[in-house]
């Protein structure tokens, strides 16, 4: 799976369990990924724009990290929610009460990632991440599954994960500018303000 890192789009995350058995199948767990997730969003500096947590599954639309880059994120989150659920049943591994030597694992290994870049396909992946617990029969309707952002967006509820917020500056890296038949230059281009492509950022 080839990733495309640095061109500041949007990308959509899907992240499986393994063998998509349900690990976030309960109300604790979904809690605990959430929770570990936004400490991660605060530590590398990106934005979520959209999110939803299933029993077997994670969808995210987030912006690209100020740090490190959305590979480097899926290992912190995935590992880190990996140590805390063995740590919280070390007795059924140490008496070896797993049905298999499997069920030990938490995650499919590596994950899926599509470069948002257009307005129409952000809406489009917000829309399919806030009706999959629909379409999957877990709930009637969409504000109803407490583990997505559906609710930040209808109701402008805060959420467990925050949703379109920044709350550092946004540094723009400066690039040296090139000109046909010349080495690269060491003048930095001037900085410019940018926004991301998306909701208003909230501050």
């Amino acid at each position: 799976m080839k990733r495309y890192y640095g061109a500041k789009h949007l990308h959509f995350i899907t992240g499986s369990c393994y063998h998509r058995w349900p690990r976030l199948g309960t109300a604790r767990r979904r809690d605990l990924f959430l929770k570990i997730f936004e400490e991660t969003r605060q530590r590398y500096r990106f934005v979520v724009l959209g999110y939803v947590i299933m029993p077997e599954h994670f969808h995210l639309l987030i912006s690209e990290p100020e740090i490190g880059d959305p590979s480097v994120v899926m290992k912190v989150v995935k590992e880190r929610f990996a140590r805390q659920v063995r740590r919280d049943a070390p007795s059924k591994n140490q008496l070896g009460l797993w049905p298999d030597p499997d069920e030990a694992r938490i995650w499919q290994k590596r994950f899926y990632d599509f470069n948002v870049w257009s307005e129409r396909k952000r809406i489009e992946k917000l829309r399919y991440m806030h009706r999959n617990p629909v379409k999957r029969g877990l709930v009637a309707e969409p504000d109803q599954w407490a583990w997505s952002s559906f609710r930040s967006y209808a109701y402008g509820e805060p959420g467990k994960v925050r949703i379109n917020c920044q709350e550092w500056p946004l540094k723009i890296k400066q690039r040296p500018r090139e000109k046909f038949g010349e080495c690269q230059s060491p003048n930095p281009t001037h900085s410019q303000k940018t926004r991301m492509s998306g909701p208003p950022v909230q501050r």
